[in-house]
């Protein structure tokens, strides 16, 4: 036995496959029927539909319970610390014991979030249920996205991509929309919602039960709780993703968290519904702005996420310093498809390139590269919002991110093109 060959078997193991299970996630299975592909994604506009819902009921909680706009951005750091906590551990377990012995307990947790939420009379009972939320998300993004891929198989990469993506990005909108009409129209304001979500996840649970999906036959050895990362030779993938995806959902996050701060406080709107349209109106963009490039290529896609967060930024400043609501949707809505297109992009080089058996790390990997920006430039915006006041906190958190975005875009421009379109 060769060297490598040897270095090849002391890295992997093989399990033996349980009743009615294939061998492998790329494995000699029939492949599954094209709807399957749809329904496969649904787990994660459910988790996601719950990631956002809380967003227009900030307000009611701080009348209610009494607590700043810096505690604000905290309570939603803590959804950033369970989730990159979730991503270090979730990727590589589900790409070792399977898609669903991660989904289900991810799934229970988010219940346990709802509850939370509906009963919530303390900041550290929101703390706790953003925590659990976080935990939830990471191992849909990671687990629950790998999935989409591993029941459209190897021919229908681009179009799981674009699945899970849109999956991601519709449920993000869709949690804010509902709590916020919910709130308005339905007893219950800070409750109703999660009941509804409490549902919502039920059906989810079911998705994944009979979701056809397998245990990995290949497994490699290694750290069960790391940084996750990308097989060697797809680094530069990796960093490309990062480069657009991070200021795109960067942007996103700072309208979810300050959002409806800047309606009520800056603008003079306090309706919750318009909130929750506004944050919805973000990720419907993000969705559609999807299906509208989806056979440009990679590079175009990057390089246009990058223009439209720079853009959102640039006109976040407009809308601060003009107090215009119309100004303000114009820059979620450039938000909403920055973040979609990096998002986009990112994944489709990863699903082109990761094998499968470590495509839930990967995942993970682009996620925690998003998500540690999205949690630390929104949380520092708000404390210094408090400071010097939102009209100040918002322009400078505007310019630095859009001088990210902007490095971004210059990334990908400098990247060599076969690199982002191999």
């Amino acid at each position: 036995m060769s060297r490598a060959q040897v270095q090849t078997h002391t890295r992997t193991r093989t399990h033996s496959p349980a009743h009615g299970q294939t061998q492998a996630f790329d494995g000699e299975r029939a492949r599954a029927p094209l709807w399957w592909v749809w329904v496969a994604a649904w787990p994660v506009t459910v988790v996601f539909v719950l990631s956002n819902a809380a967003t227009p009921l900030y307000v009611l909680w701080q009348r209610d319970i009494g607590f700043s706009k810096g505690t604000l951005t905290l309570v939603f750091a803590f959804y950033i610390v369970g989730l990159i906590g979730s991503l270090l551990v979730s990727g590589v377990v589900s790409d070792r014991v399977g898609r669903k012995p991660v989904l289900v307990p991810a799934l229970v947790l988010a219940l346990l979030a709802c509850l939370i939420f509906a009963t919530a009379t303390s900041v550290a009972e929101l703390i706790v249920a953003r925590l659990f939320t976080g935990i939830a998300v990471g191992a849909v993004v990671s687990a629950g996205m790998a999935a989409v891929t591993d029941v459209a198989g190897p021919e229908r990469k681009r179009i799981a991509a674009l699945l899970a993506s849109c999956a991601m990005v519709f449920g993000a909108g869709l949690g804010p929309l509902l709590a916020g009409v919910l709130s308005e129209v339905a007893p219950g304001p800070t409750v109703t919602v999660f009941v509804v979500e409490a549902v919502l996840l039920f059906t989810a649970l079911l998705v994944v039960w009979r979701m056809p999906v397998a245990r990995p036959a290949m497994v490699e050895e290694g750290a069960w709780v790391r940084v996750p990362g990308v097989p060697k030779g797809n680094g530069r993938q990796l960093a490309l993703g990062i480069a657009v995806f991070a200021p795109g959902i960067t942007a996103t996050s700072f309208v979810l968290s300050l959002g409806p701060s800047l309606l009520s406080g800056l603008l003079g709107t306090t309706s919750r519904i318009v909130a929750g349209a506004m944050a919805f109106v973000m990720f419907l963009m993000a969705t559609g702005v999807q299906f509208a490039v989806r056979h440009l290529a990679r590079r175009t896609i990057l390089t246009a996420g990058a223009v439209s967060t720079t853009l959102s930024m640039r006109t976040l400043i407009v809308a601060v310093h003009t107090s215009s609501v119309t100004v303000l949707i114009a820059s979620a809505l450039l938000a909403g498809a920055g973040q979609g297109m990096g998002q986009l992009g990112g994944l489709s080089l990863l699903n082109s390139t990761v094998p499968t058996q470590r495509l839930a790390e990967a995942n993970a990997a682009l996620n925690v590269g998003g998500y540690v920006p999205a949690g630390i430039l929104p949380v520092s915006a708000g404390y210094l919002s408090d400071a010097v006041g939102l009209t100040s906190g918002a322009t400078i958190f505007g310019a630095v991110l859009m001088g990210l975005a902007v490095i971004g875009g210059l990334v990908v421009l400098g990247s060599r093109r076969r690199t982002v379109e191999q």
